[in-house]
């Protein structure tokens, strides 16, 4: 376990949990929560999130950016020209080049708008940018960012902040058998052992902010997805038991008293 890391963009990772910094009640509690999950990377609203206006609270304030990854996200665009200006943005203003698109099709179900994000994820690619895609669970739309430049795959498990869990296990497998990208599950996790589903169907990583800034224990939470994922990754790796519908014994067959 100690050799196997998370590697995004030639970039090498210790967790495989991604943590998001919106909806907690404030920087402090954000901060303290990430330290908990062990996270090394964590998503930033660019839209939402303060990291210009020194006049407010700044997030470099309370998680440092030399110590945790940012990657800069476009929550909140709703077509391509949005995304591409907010990320456009966000190199200028930290030097950003890894980067999560999300594009969105409505504000009700959010739920993202493909078409604009595949034509997005080609754009930026051919700008320099290294781009992590939220995206459906769809394996033919998964297999068009792959082919675009895609640095990473990021399916939904549900809708945004639902806490649903992972609704398609098999699309997520197929998507999982055809790309050699990470593959990371975006959105939608309600609990710890959603994490380990995700892990133990071969996934790369999760993504990570409403459950537990939401929870009514977000510290204790950060840490129960921390052990997830790794207990999910060690699971995958150890290879499991083949499925039958028969049973059979544990103890051997001969030498029975």
């Amino acid at each position: 376990m100690e050799q196997d890391k998370l590697i995004i963009s030639n970039k090498r990772f210790n967790s495989r949990l991604i943590v998001g910094t919106g909806k907690y009640r404030n920087m402090r509690e954000c901060a303290k929560a990430i330290k908990l999950s062990g996270a090394d990377i964590v998503t930033v609203a660019v839209r939402r999130v303060n990291i210009t206006d020194k006049k407010k609270p700044l997030l470099m304030d309370f998680i440092d950016p030399k110590k945790i990854t940012y990657l800069p996200n476009t929550a909140g665009c709703f077509n391509s020209e949005e995304a591409l200006r907010t990320l456009r943005l966000a190199r200028e203003i930290g030097g950003w080049k890894l980067v999560k698109l999300e594009v969105l099709g409505d504000k009700k179900n959010l739920f993202p708008e493909m078409i604009e994000t595949l034509k997005s994820t080609e754009i930026l690619t051919k700008e320099g940018f290294k781009v992590m895609v939220y995206c459906n669970d769809d394996p033919l739309m998964a297999k068009r960012l792959e082919n675009v430049g895609a640095a990473a795959i990021m399916p939904l498990a549900a809708p945004i902040g639902s806490g649903l869990g992972i609704q398609n296990k098999v699309n997520i497998q197929i998507i999982r058998n055809q790309t050699r990208l990470p593959l990371i599950i975006d959105a939608g996790l309600g609990q710890a052992s959603d994490a380990t589903i995700a892990m133990e169907l071969g996934c790369d990583g999760i993504l990570v902010n409403t459950a537990i800034a939401k929870a009514k224990k977000p510290f204790e939470m950060a840490k129960a997805f921390k052990n997830a994922v790794i207990a999910g990754r060690q699971s995958f790796l150890s290879g499991r038991i083949e499925k039958k519908l028969m049973g059979s014994a544990s103890s051997p067959n001969k030498g029975i008293i």
